[in-house]
């Protein structure tokens, strides 16, 4: 594997982090506070610019490549509640412990991939960087051994 290449699934994870935490701020009826209530997610008030920040900071983090096991660990963290609060319900096809049932036109297993597969393929880009680290384009400077 060329190190380098590793910054395109850099910017690739981070921006979509950094974006959907700005939005979490831009629009939290929609994206942040409001959603985190209508979710379950449990204190709302707090929870939703607390993820926010943790959204654009590591984002950020992981787009310039400072502490990028660090970021995408708990950007992991985030995006697995993120799975299992909004994707899961979609799965069970009703709400558990606090977490909602979502308005979809379906649910189960395909329905749920379909709808999680944004969720997934960060989930998935964040191991590979938990991993390989930031590559050798990157403040952390991961060097080939």
């Amino acid at each position: 594997m060329n190190p380098r290449a590793v910054i395109i699934i850099r910017i690739l994870v981070g921006w979509v982090f950094l974006l959907e935490g700005v939005l979490k701020f831009v629009s939290p009826a929609e994206n942040g506070t409001g959603r985190f209530a209508a979710i379950g997610i449990p204190h709302p008030g707090v929870m939703g610019p607390f993820v926010g920040v943790v959204e654009v900071v590591c984002g950020v983090m992981i787009i310039v490549g400072l502490l990028t096991r660090w970021a995408a660990f708990a950007l992991l963290v985030d995006i697995c509640v993120a799975i299992a609060s909004t994707k899961v319900p979609i799965l069970l096809g009703r709400g558990y412990w606090h977490f909602t049932l979502p308005q979809v036109k379906h649910y189960g297993m395909l329905a749920m991939l379909h709808e999680a597969r944004t969720d997934i393929s960060m989930l998935l880009g964040l191991i590979f960087l938990l991993i390989v680290g930031g590559g050798a384009w990157s403040f952390g400077g991961s060097r080939k051994r």
